[in-house]
């Protein structure tokens, strides 16, 4: 069997996929992926179907051993590669021998990369998806050192590029586009015109779950609180502090605090490789 032997995972490493479908009527979240665009260009790399597992590594760290020849791809926020301690391309095919290490290093700018292999990681789906939930606690179990995750079998497809160019990965600032709503009316004009005016920055108490930003208070037309309803990725969820939080891909099902607006799907991947520091700029 060819495996992937954990040596190191990092500040994070999670196995992901597409995500969980089907299952919100049960209070079970999607999951998946954070930055979708970077894990789909990996598996692409690497020709395996949509959907398969990769690992999702937050902040760098991660370190693997290969049991069996393998090919691999690491896309998503730039970090110093090495193959048995030589460097080597992000964003390119890499083929590693039996026994081979592989190391990632601290991404110079974003916050996310995808490790995906070839078969991709052929841990058992739980409801028809290999993510790990971290709000739910869903899924397989977060990777430590010493274990081994299988590899299932390789696609009948080949790659058939090399080496792809991709846009630049997080930076100091990023803009993203939103649409009003659904609880906009909750707000004080002023507080609409703030959000689509003023830079947030995204704090150290950011997780897959959501973004906690700090800047301009929201202030509320109204006062009382909603009645839970139904959440999706991209909410921009604002509680009784007035500084909203960007929710990411294992974000909650319901939610009470009011939404002010809702990130355009194109743009999360985006949100996803916003570390700590970075300021996040809202346009309709």
């Amino acid at each position: 069997m060819t495996e992937l032997e954990i040596l190191a995972t990092g500040p994070m490493t999670t196995v992901q996929d597409a995500g969980r479908f089907g299952h919100a009527d049960l209070g079970v979240g999607r999951s998946g992926a954070a930055d979708t665009a970077s894990y789909a260009l990996a598996n692409r790399l690497v020709a395996n179907p949509v959907g398969a597992a990769a690992l999702e590594v937050t902040m760098g760290g991660l370190r693997v051993r290969a049991r069996g020849a393998v090919t691999v791809a690491v896309t998503g926020a730039p970090v110093p590669l090495r193959v048995d301690g030589r460097g080597v391309a992000t964003d390119a095919v890499l083929h590693l021998p039996d026994g081979a290490e592989l190391s990632m290093g601290v991404p110079a700018r974003g916050l996310r990369s995808y490790l995906a292999v070839r078969g991709g990681v052929d841990v058992p789906p739980v409801l028809g998806s290999r993510s790990t939930d971290v709000l739910a606690g869903l899924g397989p179990a977060v990777p430590t050192p010493g274990d081994l995750l299988p590899v299932g079998p390789a696609p009948a497809g080949f790659p058939r590029v090399d080496h792809v160019a991709t846009a630049p990965v997080g930076g100091p600032s990023i803009d993203l586009r939103v649409v009003l709503g659904a609880r906009d009316d909750w707000f004080t004009p002023e507080a609409v015109a703030t959000l689509l005016s003023r830079e947030y920055e995204v704090t150290s108490r950011s997780d897959r779950v959501g973004a906690r930003l700090t800047g301009p208070v929201l202030e509320r037309s109204r006062g009382g609180e909603l009645p839970s309803e139904g959440m999706v990725a991209g909410s921009l969820q604002v509680p009784p502090n007035g500084e909203p939080v960007l929710f990411l891909a294992d974000h909650p099902v319901t939610g009470g605090y009011p939404v002010i607006a809702v990130v355009h799907s194109a743009h999360l991947p985006r949100a996803a490789q916003a570390a700590p520091g970075t300021r996040m700029r809202f346009t309709l």
